[in-house]
């Protein structure tokens, strides 16, 4: 066996290892110089620091959750019995909870499927929801005496009492007198004179009235809507004890008498202070609505398509 032959698994090899490490650069020295290296470096440094500074929630889904406050259990509970029931039991608790978070839900399904987009309903709603913010953003809800007195004086007409009347009517029938409906209320005006309302004799002479014969202390408006104005203005100036007539209606004539009569009048502030100061509240809601609207409108700009 020659000397000189290598073993087996052995290569030979006569140069030194010390001398050929200046002609081969390590591994590790190619890399560090590497520019895609560094920048790799610098975006793993900047990750680990953003994640340091911004820590994430343990909960990762907060938008999927939906929060029950015990205010929401109340107002549950309160509408619940507003309806004339006892206070709901533990089941029918359960119930409302669930009836709650299945309109939360659909309501954020529906959101997140951009349903509420180019819906007019959904417009609708949340334009008034923006009215009463405005109307209730900037009123007093609790103005002075002297404020309520001094806008009453102004506006004293909007409380202005009408007329009520107290009266009896006989009818006749246009279906049943024809032409001559009117004729024989007249005569029949004649036969009553100077006989009491109330004589069975009176009430024989009229037709059967498919309402009432008699109606106490209405007001103008009341009988207004089941007579008609013509009616109305015919007993507020009729004179009360005797009957009078006769008088048209769209269901035909009648002879009326009127027991009583009370005329419009302007009530004095002290009787009515509760509904004054309902409805300077309400005016000054309507005008802080308006303005608020004034104002949101100036910031858009109307474009309107030319016409043809």
């Amino acid at each position: 066996m020659s000397l000189d032959r290598p073993t087996d698994g052995v290569v030979a090899s006569n140069t030194n290892p010390d001398a050929a490490e200046p002609a081969r650069p390590s591994l590790l020295r190619r890399w560090s110089r590497e520019p895609l290296l560094h920048f790799l470096l610098i975006g793993v440094a900047l990750f680990v620091g953003y994640g340091y500074l911004h820590p994430k929630s343990e909960d990762t889904s907060a938008s999927n959750r939906i929060v029950l406050t015990p205010d929401d259990l109340v107002q549950m509970s309160v509408a619940w019995r507003a309806q004339g029931r006892p206070p709901p039991t533990a089941e029918q608790m359960r119930n409302l909870i669930e009836l709650k978070v299945r309109e939360e839900v659909l309501f954020r399904e529906a959101m997140a499927l951009g349903l509420d987009k180019d819906d007019t309903i959904v417009k609708r709603r949340l334009a008034q929801k923006m009215e009463f913010l405005a109307e209730g953003a900037s009123v007093d809800n609790d103005p002075s005496a002297e404020t309520l007195r001094a806008w009453f004086n102004d506006n004293q007409q909007r409380f202005a009492l009408l007329p009520r009347v107290t009266f009896r009517h006989l009818y006749f029938s246009s279906d049943r007198h024809g032409e001559r409906t009117r004729e024989a209320a007249a005569k029949a005006l004649e036969q009553v004179a100077g006989q009491s309302a109330t004589s069975s004799d009176v009430a024989a002479l009229g037709d059967p009235f498919m309402y009432q014969d008699y109606y106490g202390d209405r007001s103008f408006d009341d009988i207004a809507k089941l007579f008609g104005p013509n009616f109305a203005r015919a007993l507020v100036n009729a004179k009360p004890g005797s009957w009078q007539g006769p008088v048209e209606t769209g269901y035909g004539w009648h002879l009326v008498f009127v027991d009583s009569s009370a005329p419009g009048r302007v009530p004095a502030f002290e009787e009515i202070e509760s509904d004054v100061k309902a409805g300077w509240i309400a005016d000054q809601r309507a005008q802080a609505k308006a303005k608020a609207y004034d104002t949101m409108r100036a910031r858009y700009e109307v474009v309107l398509p030319e016409k043809p």
